[in-house]
């Protein structure tokens, strides 16, 4: 049995066009209107291959929130899959709703409050075609900073049965614990949020890494487009390079050059 892993990624922004915009600059994703009914949801990802959706606060029926990055875990069965959540010390944010067509999601929290959504895919709610790990546009990597790290990797594996690969030492921070979901190679890392260099205040979340062709080219980008770079182009273990930014909205995003042949 294959792992669930994240299969959907989505952007909820305050204006709709600048994040349209912004993304397209910088992450070079072809976007269309999903032609939702009652919403406006925008579908994004290369060569007719979907990867999420963007829409707005305002669209989910709030307002004045900052945007943030949200991913959709796979699970064939969502109803079973809330009561173990919560059964484990988990929160449910949101319940289950009906995507007509599609599937049905919620909105929960892992036990030590990091939001994320469950997806169980309709009779046609999965993509029938996906980008590979590293193709440009994906997501190449899952990055969870939290306060146990090693709790978290517990309640992940658990849950959707995701498999520990290498820890890096980080010293006095701990280990960078890397995990593979349902895919040949590493998929994310889990870290501790508190530590000697890290910046303080940062809440325990998860960071979705963008695949680009070009780290430098990408980073021209973000600053042309109105971004901010908070952590510049940087060698990672393994051979990639990343980049840290937030975009003309303030919302954090994250890209990841692969490793060059």
């Amino acid at each position: 049995m294959m792992a669930d892993g994240f299969i959907w990624y989505e952007l909820i922004t305050n204006d709709m066009d600048k994040a349209v915009d912004f993304y397209k600059k910088v992450v070079e994703w072809d976007v269309r209107d999903s032609g939702m009914p009652g919403m406006t949801y925008m579908l994004f990802g290369k060569d007719s291959k979907d990867v999420g959706g963007m829409m707005t606060w305002a669209g989910a029926g709030e307002t004045g929130m900052p945007p943030v990055w949200m991913g959709h875990i796979h699970t064939a069965k969502l109803d079973e899959e809330l009561k173990s959540v919560t059964a484990d010390g988990g929160t449910i944010v949101k319940p289950a709703q009906d995507i007509p067509g599609v599937g049905r999601f919620a909105v929960v929290s892992d036990p030590q409050e990091v939001k994320y959504l469950l997806f169980e895919p309709g009779g046609a709610g999965a993509p029938p075609s996906r980008l590979g790990q590293g193709d440009a546009g994906n997501v190449g990597w899952h990055e969870m900073l939290t306060d146990d790290a090693a709790k978290a990797f517990e309640y992940y594996s658990k849950h959707y049965g995701w498999e520990k690969d290498f820890a890096h030492d980080m010293g006095a921070m701990g280990a960078y614990q890397t995990f593979r979901m349902e895919q040949p190679f590493p998929s994310g890392g889990m870290m501790n949020r508190k530590g000697p260099g890290m910046p303080e205040g940062i809440p325990p979340h998860w960071q979705f890494y963008f695949n680009v062709d070009d780290i430098e080219a990408a980073q021209k980008r973000v600053i042309d487009a109105g971004g901010t770079v908070t952590v510049p182009p940087m060698d990672v273990p393994g051979g990639s390079r990343i980049l840290q930014g937030i975009d003309d909205q303030g919302g954090h995003f994250a890209l990841t050059q692969g490793p060059k042949a």
